[in-house]
C-alpha cells in the first residue's frame, strides 16, 4: 500500500508511549525542536516521573544541541489524544510481543495515515506485529539506546517499511542530537545490541560464578576500554527486568545455541525477584542508588 510522509513536521506534535526508563529519554531528546512531545503512560505515576525527569534534563541537553529551541513536553493519560495530529509515534513500552502487537493494533487505527510508526523494541523486529497495522509501509524500528548520554538510533525496517521514511528519519535526526545507523538487513539484536548481549551474559557469568565483584568487572571494563562506567552500571541503568525480558526472548529465539548459558538469565531472575530492579528501585546489581531512583 503506498505510503506519503507526513507533511508540516516542524509544527505537528511527537507522540511517545512509555514513559519508562527509555521512553523518558526519547521524549527528553526529541523536544529539542521547538514542538510538542506528548508523554503517554497509563500510570499517573510514571507519566508525572518521566514528564518530570524530561523537563529537568531539557535545558542541559539544549545546550550540547547546535541550533535547538526548547519543545513542549505534556503528560497525556489518553491514547486517541497522545495521537491527534502526531507525524511521528514511538513505542516504549515493555517487552512483551503481546502487548506490542495490542498497542500497533491501537496506534493504526487512531493515528493520523501519515503518522510514522516506530517501535523501540529492543528485541523484537518490527516484523513480527507489521500484522497489527494495515499499511506495514509506515512501521519500522527507532532502537535508541540510553540517550542523551548514548545517543545512536539504529534505523530498522519491517519488510514492507518504505524507504523514504528510513532516508526522512537519517536525515531528520541528527537535528535532536540523534545519531542514525541503518541496519542493513532484519537482525533480532540490531547492531550494537548484539555485540552488547556477549558482554551483558559474560559480565553476568562472571558474577554469578564468583569470578569477581560487580565493582571489580565494572573497574576493569572502564579501564580497559577507557569508558566512565562499566557493563552493570549500564545494566541497572537499563533495569533488570527489562534486561531479563531481553534475555529470556533471545534464549527461546535461539533455543539450543551455543553460547546462551543459563547462569546469566538465573542471576537476573534472581534479582528482579528480589525486587532488585536497577536505579529504578534503588538496588541492582550495585546497592548505591538512592531509594526509588528515577
Amino acid at each position: 500500500m503506498p505510503f506519503t510522509l507526513p507533511d508540516q513536521i516542524a509544527t505537528r506534535p511527537i507522540a511517545v508511549l512509555g514513559a519508562g526508563t527509555l521512553g523518558r529519554r526519547i521524549a527528553l531528546m526529541l523536544a529539542t525542536r521547538g514542538a510538542e512531545v506528548r508523554l503517554y503512560a497509563r500510570s499517573a505515576a510514571t507519566r508525572d516521573a518521566g514528564v518530570a525527569y524530561a523537563r529537568e534534563q531539557l535545558p542541559g541537553v539544549l545546550a550540547k544541541v547546535p541550533g535547538s529551541t526548547a519543545g513542549t513536553i505534556v503528560p497525556v493519560d489518553n491514547l486517541a489524544d497522545a495521537l491527534q495530529g502526531a507525524w511521528l509515534v514511538v513505542e516504549s513500552v515493555p517487552e512483551e510481543l503481546a502487548l506490542k502487537k495490542d498497542i500497533f493494533r491501537q496506534i493504526d487505527a487512531l493515528a493520523a495515515p501519515d503518522a510514522i510508526l516506530a517501535s523501540n523494541s529492543s528485541s523484537y523486529p518490527s516484523s513480527e506485529f507489521a500484522g497489527s497495522v494495515q499499511n506495514p509501509a509506515r512501521l519500522l524500528n527507532t532502537h535508541f539506546l540510553m540517550p542523551p548520554d548514548i545517543n545512536p538510533v539504529e534505523l530498522m525496517g519491517c519488510g514492507q517499511t518504505d524507504p523514504a521514511i528510513i532516508a526522512l528519519l537519517k536525515e531528520l535526526l541528527p537535528g535532536y542530537g540523534l545519531t542514525p545507523y541503518v541496519v542493513r538487513r532484519e537482525s533480532m539484536g540490531f547492531i550494537f545490541n548484539r555485540i552488547w548481549a556477549a558482554i551483558k551474559r559474560e559480565t553476568l557469568a562472571v558474577v554469578a560464578e564468583g569470578v569477581a565483584t560487580t565493582q571489580e568487572v565494572d573497574a576493569i571494563y572502564a579501564q580497559a576500554t577507557g569508558l566512565p562506567y562499566g557493563p552493570c552500571r549500564l545494566m541497572d541503568a537499563v533495569g533488570l527486568d527489562v534486561v531479563l525480558a531481553i534475555e529470556e526472548h533471545y534464549a527461546q529465539k535461539y533455543a539450543g545455541r551455543v553460547g546462551l548459558p543459563e547462569e546469566p538469565r538465573a542471576l537476573l531472575r534472581q534479582l528482579v525477584a528480589e525486587g532488585r530492579l536497577g536505579a529504578k528501585s534503588g538496588r541492582g546489581l550495585y546497592d548505591d542508588y538512592p531509594p526509588a531512583a528515577q
